[in-house]
């Protein structure tokens, strides 16, 4: 989708020098972070795009948050008094509780996915509030790294990425592998437009004019059959829009358009025609998913809905819930004995408890835990198309699977149970997805499920991934009425299907 480009909504220097945002938070006070927040929650009345409406309900709630906080507070909110708690924020203190930081960070989160300027200049601001307050935020430096993607400063973007990186140890988002991206997509643009500059030398000598004006007069160049003076000139402003720090969208468009141009006038593409091609497409290549060592994936094989029926028929089955019972079950042993192990997500092993085996891992696409963690089969869930393909091309890690699902196995309630909203109005959730494909495909003797108490006794996950909540997008009463609908028996901890 393409960004709607809107006057910058913060104060900033007039002019062509203007300078770009960076990694580096820019000095803001909550209370003006705040005030532009309301402010932007009455633009959004009346609003009918989903994701701006998204955005107002996280506004409101924030606002709430904020009204809690300062009705709780000992002593009144005045300029001066958030100028000192910013003060002693960074040296440790702060005023921002941790529900008006988590509100916060929502609000950033819904602006930086909609499609206008606007929007993203408000998702700043808060990054710059809250990395004013708490200078070692994971997520708000995170935020900020995204923020700047979506700006089109990826070099800053990775600089916001790598302070996140220092500051963690896990990378559950797969930010490594974007900074990594990032990098390799910015040496193999630099490494074409040195060819385009070397192979059109003439173009120098319009590398620092306006590379608005030389790109026009380029294209009007061209539509009069100038070969050579439309070439030096759009080459000119595609130098100049690098040394002038345009934004990375305008530039790859103009990358795109350029040699989408050189093409077509050429029957047969010189050699440095088709060298510009190949780092053009390993700039966007990487830009999209990082650089891939193995773009096979090890030699991986895709499971369409009948393979996977006839790989699990006639085996004994159990799944593992994330569960806190689980961590003290003592069924280690027991669980290993099972024909197929099944787990999920952000499964934790404590081989006593758990045991130790993993026969198919079942993920959602926006996860990025145990990828990494080898398994027979992989099954990535998404209810998104584009999402599952694109996760599936960013984080499966070669060598780690010998299977993985392709598209018919990609949300098996919608897609192959056909249920709608209507049916089941929640999203399902990774095991009920599994349990319902397993309940199905029915080829299984022995189909039990071990700790599912729906989150009852709490969670059991890696532990990075305990700080996740457990959302309320699903219907965990309903998915447990389904089961015990269908259980043959129950002991303990064990509801048996088959």
């Amino acid at each position: 989708m393409t960004r709607v480009r809107s006057r910058w909504s913060r104060s900033r220097p007039e002019g062509p020098t203007s300078a770009p945002p960076t990694a580096q938070p820019a000095p803001v006070e909550l209370d003006d972070c705040l005030r532009a927040c309301a402010v932007h929650s009455g633009k959004l009345v009346g609003s009918l795009d989903p994701k701006r409406l998204q955005l107002a309900e996280s506004l409101r709630q924030l606002l709430a948050a904020w009204a809690t906080q300062e009705t709780a507070a000992p002593a009144p909110v005045t300029a001066s008094s958030l100028l000192r708690r910013t003060k002693a924020a960074a040296s440790g203190g702060g005023s921002l509780s941790n529900s008006v930081l988590d509100a916060l960070l929502a609000v950033g989160n819904k602006a930086v996915v909609c499609p206008y300027d606007d929007e993203l200049n408000l998702a700043l601001l808060i990054t710059d509030a809250i990395l004013q307050l708490r200078r070692g935020s994971r997520a708000g430096w995170r935020l900020r790294g995204r923020v700047l993607e979506a700006l089109g400063l990826p070099e800053a973007a990775a600089e916001a990425y790598e302070r996140y990186l220092e500051l963690t140890k896990e990378d559950g988002y797969g930010v490594r592998a974007r900074v990594d991206g990032i990098h390799a997509a910015t040496r193999a643009r630099a490494e074409l437009l040195t060819l385009l500059e070397r192979t059109v030398p003439e173009s120098a000598r319009f590398a620092d004019e306006p590379a608005t004006d030389i790109w026009a007069e380029g294209l009007a160049a061209h539509a009069a059959g100038d070969t050579s003076g439309a070439q030096a000139r759009l080459v000119g402003a595609l130098l100049a829009m690098d040394r002038q720090s345009t934004p990375e969208q305008e530039t790859q468009e103009a990358l795109a358009h350029y040699l989408d141009l050189a093409t077509g006038r050429q029957t047969r593409p010189t050699g440095e025609l088709t060298q510009a091609l190949a780092l053009y497409a390993d700039a966007r290549r990487n830009r999209m998913r990082g650089p891939v060592p193995d773009p096979l994936f090890g030699g991986v094989q895709w499971l369409s809905l009948g393979e996977f029926r006839n790989r699990i028929a006639g085996k004994s089955i159990c799944l593992i819930a994330n569960s806190g019972k689980v961590g003290t079950s003592s069924l280690g042993g027991e669980i290993d004995g099972y024909d197929l192990v099944v787990r999920f997500n952000s499964y934790r092993i404590d081989p006593a408890h758990t045991g130790k085996k993993t026969d198919i891992h079942v993920t959602i696409h926006k996860h990025n835990y145990n990828w990494d963690q080898r398994v027979d089969t992989r099954l990535v869930f998404s209810g998104s198309s584009p999402d599952w393909k694109y996760s599936v091309r960013n984080k499966l890690i070669p060598g780690a699977q010998t299977y993985v699902n392709d598209e018919s196995l990609r949300w098996p309630v919608r897609g192959i149970g056909g249920w709608t909203t209507e049916q089941w109005a929640a999203i399902p959730t990774s095991g009920f997805n599994m349990l319902w494909l397993l309940d199905y495909l029915d080829v299984s003797p022995t189909l039990d499920l071990i700790g599912f108490d729906f989150y009852e006794s709490g969670a059991y996950r890696l532990p990075e991934a305990m700080k996740l909540a457990i959302t309320n997008v699903h219907e965990y009463g309903s998915e447990k009425a389904w089961v015990m609908e269908r259980a043959q028996s129950v002991s303990g901890m064990r509801i048996s299907l088959r």
